[in-house]
């Protein structure tokens, strides 16, 4: 009997080691002989741990599992009983391109890879020039996955015609958001195809090296990835002779000592080389003077594990799905109060509406929901009068907004949005490098002005939102320059909030 049981960080932390164990003792006693395939979570998070059961070839979900249901699992009697996984209504809706083999596939076998479209993509790029490979990243519109959204095809363009003895291609693993989790997912279901993505990006402007940088926080990850980059090496695809082709590219993972504004491209190649992870002034940009002053690609996971399919599929394929200037699929991470937290991949333009009160199924707590933030700890809190809005690069920033990451985190109307600001602020003031003012100094004033108004001193409003400007023109990277975004936010959309704290000093 065949049986798939996540490794996931997030099905573990929920009890999956527990009920593997019983499984083996379960089947043991039944005299069944088991093979189970520790895969990736394919993403239902209220659903986990997910037991699937290879049943006449269809794999048939048992959750959310616990240890007392393993027997019952096994003989096909259990409560927990889902129905074939892939006719799930949370499966159905999506389009999985970056995700399609994330929960499918055993991580750590190349062979399983392969047999799933493993590996297609980099054979059809290095039958191409790097130019070619550059020109169908920009056709395919892919944009980065981390922040900005910087078209990723003009940030290879420059590092391709950049002169140099040596390029790099540095992977931003840092995933430190709030209420994101798709970069550890894909680095612990499907390491492979951010190593081919590396690859690809390596043969196409021309860079030998590549790094992973990753987060002390993922220790499974990091287990997964070193041994993943292993077996690959083994086989051929990383090396001096990249598949037979005479083409070199190799890579190695490095972990971070643990720092949010290390998720910065700058201040994390800082910390690679060893130093203090400090934000670095622009220009030079890294695409030309990166790691140790060389040009570097730096690119979050998500975007380099979405290449492949760019090459398997072909780039019109991709950019056949999205809306606007914003092609391709979105990896949307579902959090906080929320029914049905979990990963979500579908094409851009789905509604925030939907998103939250469809997939999401509304608050956890069963209360109204009050405002979800999108993008991170420095998104902004979007009312649910925004709930229309798309899920677009340029529609999100309309809606006063950003996408950042992906991560949507629900809050239900119990919650403090006075409170949310100051935490904000509080969380800019832990996590500033120290380099420039306007983040170092400004975020403690910020705290302190917001416990000025919460005293019930309303003419601390005005002060809030001059420094909050102030921070946003004038340091020298975005940790500093969008905190003022949850700030403003919680203030403009839910002035009650902070008015009623002057009312009960009053």
């Amino acid at each position: 009997m065949k049986v798939y049981v996540p490794m996931d960080s997030a099905a573990k932390a929920l009890g999956a080691e527990d009920v593997v164990r019983a499984l083996r003792d379960a089947a043991a006693q039944q005299g069944v002989t088991l093979d189970i395939v520790r895969n990736g979570s394919r993403g239902m998070i209220w659903l986990e741990p997910l037991v699937e059961v290879e049943i006449d070839g269809v794999r048939h979900g048992f959750g959310p599992a616990a240890p007392d249901d393993a027997a019952a699992i096994l003989d096909n009697s259990s409560a927990k009983a889902l129905g074939p996984v892939e006719d799930l209504d949370w499966m159905k809706r999506q389009t999985r391109l970056t995700f399609a083999r994330v929960g499918v596939i055993d991580p750590l076998s190349m062979d399983d890879y392969r047999a799933h479209g493993g590996l297609a993509g980099l054979r059809r790029a290095l039958a191409m020039t790097g130019q070619d490979i550059v020109d169908q990243v920009k056709t395919s519109g892919l944009r980065g996955r981390g922040g900005a959204g910087f078209p990723t095809g003009i940030k290879w363009q420059t590092v391709h015609d950049a002169g140099g003895p040596q390029k790099y291609i540095v992977c931003n693993a840092d995933e430190g958001d709030s209420g994101t989790f798709a970069d550890r997912m894909i680095m612990e279901g499907d390491p492979f195809t951010l190593i081919e993505g590396m690859a690809i990006a390596g043969i196409g402007v021309g860079a030998t090296r590549g790094y992973v940088y990753l987060r002390s926080e993922y220790p499974d990850a990091i287990r997964v990835m070193n041994a993943a980059v292993e077996i690959a090496r083994k086989a051929g695809v990383l090396g001096a002779d990249v598949l037979g082709s005479g083409r070199a590219y190799d890579m190695e993972i490095r972990v971070g000592a643990g720092a949010y504004v290390c998720g910065e491209e700058t201040s994390l190649l800082n910390s690679l080389e060893g130093k203090r992870g400090v934000v670095r002034a622009k220009p030079p940009l890294p695409a030309l003077e990166g790691f140790l002053g060389r040009p570097t690609v730096v690119n979050n996971v998500i975007s380099l594990a979405t290449v492949p399919v760019i090459f398997e599929r072909g780039a019109q394929h991709y950019a056949d799905f999205g809306t606007g200037r914003s092609r391709g699929t979105a990896t949307l991470q579902i959090a906080g109060n929320v029914a049905r937290g979990g990963l979500f991949e579908t094409a851009f333009g789905i509604s925030l509406g939907e998103v939250v009160n469809d997939l999401g199924g509304g608050s956890a707590s069963g209360r109204p929901v009050k405002a979800v933030q999108v993008g991170g700890p420095l998104g902004a809190y979007m009312p649910v009068s925004s709930f229309d809005a798309p899920l677009g690069y340029e529609e999100m920033d309309k809606a006063g907004g950003l996408i950042g990451h992906a991560g949507l985190v629900v809050f239900d109307d119990s919650a403090d949005m006075l409170g949310m600001a100051r935490f904000a602020m509080e969380f800019c003031a832990v996590e500033s490098c120290g380099k420039c003012t306007p983040c170092r100094i400004g975020a403690v004033r910020g705290v302190e002005t917001i416990d000025r108004i919460r005293r019930g001193d309303g003419a601390a409003i005005p002060i809030l939102t001059d420094l909050c400007e102030t921070m946003k023109d004038g340091s020298l990277c975005a940790l500093g320059g969008l905190t003022p975004m949850p700030v403003m936010s919680a203030l403009t959309h839910f002035p009650d909030d902070f008015a009623t704290q002057k009312e009960a000093a009053e």
